[in-house]
């Protein structure tokens, strides 16, 4: 029997999905290079047809924000892997699939994209030649996919700009403004296992795409034939365009200006243990740190780039486990601090020394509140914004991020924003208040401005006056985001961010812990937790599809004794933000129970698993019951978790 026949027979004993067998036929005939079919051969004559299922199901899906899943196989083949290994010892080829991240299905982003953006440019009177500039990570084929994807852009007829090695994705989203580009492309599966990569795209305000250009480029990406695709698979660099000293200078002076009081580095002379876990963030966190006079210690054994991440389960600075090197090494010397970086330098998370001189690690929840009333009081102190707050600052943040900082927004009298999870939705406001402002300032034929050239004070002003001045923007997965020049999450500026704030509490004696604790004083007690149920593989999409379309046809009326009061679907209900616009449809559930808790819960965009955030508050009366309060909050918050776990388990089973 042949391969195809094999494939064929597999699929009516039940062994292959007809989606599988469908896509297999396809992507066999389509002239694909010769190791592509012998590796699809070693894996239907070892019938690895569950390998086979997980890589060809489905087409890796573009969506609104590009697409990330596995690069190397489960079970890689000797095809794969070619004669020799490649660099830290990844396959030659990436795996073959129709759901994987590998030159085809990226080639297929790639040529997409163009498409878009040259009909886009073309439909605005617009005749420039469609501009491009790619970054990439650390993560096994990040290179090759980056080169391979600046050679396909310039061969249909585009720029290309590329840098000279790994660069952030804060650095990406800036230099596509820099360079008045007209997307952008960032290859990295961010915190993912290391068999993961990514494709993230930009559009030209340098944010991730929204409407309506998400489902245009979708729909563009969705519609290139296999066919295309071998007149590209043949890098050719010599149009690409590589960037240098100039560009990493260019956005480091704008991450800079994320701190907004630089003397208390002075007072303070902060210590800090600094990681990047084998990724990006030496690149520019260290250089800010430095240069803003703080004493930085790395872990030297996380130092290197690694597409491995060999000293971590994870190289997730959510996770204690990823931290541990460098609070082992804080501890150690006796330093202030602890700041670890995600590979593509978007995310940070961190460590203080708490009363008792041991290091406490903080939530992304915890951060964003500090830093959001943090810049609030100094804004303010600073003549920047009134004492008594204005209608047009506002802090933006995600609805599955704590509430405490609405309670902060609220009491500095700013608006809080709150948007769909991903980043991309806080860039999006930021843009609408950018255009708002050259919206109102066209209508004073005096009056011109260039948005990204006009120097922040007054820019700030402006915003102000005219529109809504961005303060600060978090999500609670270890995001945030300190002016307006890139749309995205800035781990690198993060750093800085945070390092002024804990030298700030450094200089009036205190401890980062307590100055949390004064929040709560003053707000309340939140506390926060998360459930995520991983499911793999098409077995796991299908159980994360019940739980979702059972929340929506079967909501949820009580957990144990604690009933539902209120239950808003954000994919069938008209919600909108404090701004008055419409919040866009999305499959996320916001559940609000009778004990004054409440929970968000959605499936995730970018891993395999269905994720459940759980807010819980009290109010607190006394410093000396705030012990008291923690421990009450956390043991109800821990039970509703249980049975919110429990309820969704049985949900996914059907």
């Amino acid at each position: 029997m042949t391969t195809l026949q094999k494939i064929t027979a597999a699929g009516q004993a039940g062994q292959l999905l007809p989606s599988t067998v469908e896509n297999l036929s396809t992507w066999l005939g389509a002239g694909l290079p010769p190791w592509f079919g012998a590796s699809v051969d070693e894996l239907v004559a070892n019938a690895a047809w569950g390998e086979l299922n997980d890589r060809f199901y489905r087409y890796l899906e573009f969506g609104t924000g590009g697409m990330r899943g596995r690069t190397i196989g489960v079970v890689s083949t000797q095809s794969e892997q070619g004669s020799a290994p490649g660099p830290q010892g990844a396959p030659a080829y990436a795996a073959a699939g129709s759901n994987v991240l590998n030159d085809f299905t990226l080639l297929r982003a790639v040529i997409g994209l163009y498409r878009y953006v040259h009909r886009h440019l073309r439909q605005a009177t617009r005749y420039d030649v469609p501009k491009i500039v790619i970054a990439h990570d650390v993560r096994h084929f990040s290179r090759h996919f980056c080169e391979l994807a600046a050679s396909a852009w310039t061969r249909l007829g585009g720029v290309a700009f590329i840098f000279e090695g790994p660069r952030s994705t804060p650095q990406l989203s800036y230099s596509v403004r820099w360079l008045k580009a007209h997307c952008g492309v960032v290859i990295t599966a961010s915190h993912n296992p290391p068999h993961d990569n990514g494709f993230k795209a930009y559009f030209e305000d340098g944010a991730q795409v929204v409407s309506p250009h998400d489902t245009g480029i979708v729909a563009e990406v969705n519609a290139v034939p296999l066919a295309e695709l071998s007149a590209f698979l043949e890098k050719d660099l010599s149009r690409v365009v590589t960037l240098g000293r100039p560009a990493d200078d260019a956005y480091l002076n704008v991450a800079a200006q994320a701190a907004i009081d630089p003397e208390v580095f002075r007072k303070a002379k902060l210590r800090i243990a600094f990681t990047s876990i084998h990724g990006t963030g030496g690149v520019a966190s260290l250089p800010l740190l430095l240069h803003a006079g703080c004493e930085v210690r790395q872990v030297a054994s996380q130092v290197a780039f690694d597409a491995r991440f060999p000293t971590v389960k994870s190289p997730n600075p959510e996770n204690a486990e990823a931290l541990s090197l460098a609070v082992a090494l804080a501890e150690r010397e006796g330093l202030d601090l602890v700041m670890a970086t995600d590979p593509d330098g978007d995310r940070m998370g961190c460590a203080v020394r708490n009363v008792a001189g041991r290091m406490e690690l903080l939530t992304g929840n915890q951060i964003g509140a500090l830093l959001a009333d943090y810049r609030l009081m100094k804004l303010k102190e600073r003549g920047v914004l009134p004492a008594g707050g204005s209608a047009h600052a506002a802090i933006i943040k995600t609805f599955v991020t704590t509430p405490l900082q609405d309670a902060i927004g609220k009491a500095h009298g700013v608006k809080v924003i709150n948007t769909l999870t991903g980043f991309k939705w806080i860039a999006a406001k930021i843009k609408g208040y950018e255009e708002r402002l050259k919206t109102a300032l066209l209508k004073d034929p005096g009056v011109a401005i260039d948005y990204d050239a006009t120097p922040l004070p007054a820019r700030t002003q402006l915003l102000l006056e005219h529109s809504t001045f961005y303060v600060f923007g978090t999500e609670e997965s270890y995001g945030y985001l300190p002016n307006d020049q890139l749309r995205d999450k800035d781990g690198n500026a993060a750093c800085l961010m945070f390092a002024e704030l804990c030298a700030w509490v450094k200089s009036r004696g205190l401890t980062v812990p307590q100055q949390l604790d004064a929040l709560y004083l003053q707000h309340g007690v939140f506390l926060e937790g998360t459930i995520n149920l991983y499911y793999e593989g098409a077995t796991g999409a299908a159980k994360i599809k019940r739980i979702l379309e059972t929340y929506r046809s079967a909501p949820p009326t009580a957990f144990g004794d604690v009933t539902v009061s209120k239950f808003e679907d954000f994919g069938r209900m008209d919600i909108h933000d404090a701004d008055g616009d419409l919040i866009p449809r999305q499959d996320l559930y916001f559940v609000r129970l009778a004990n004054g808790y409440s929970f968000a819960a959605r499936g995730s965009g970018t891993e395999p698993k269905m994720k459940f955030y759980v807010f819980a508050s009290a109010p607190v009366q006394t410093a000396g019951e705030l012990g008291a309060v923690k421990v009450a909050v956390t043991a109800e918050l821990d039970r509703i978790k249980g049975l919110i776990e429990a309820d969704a388990k049985r949900r996914a089973e059907g």
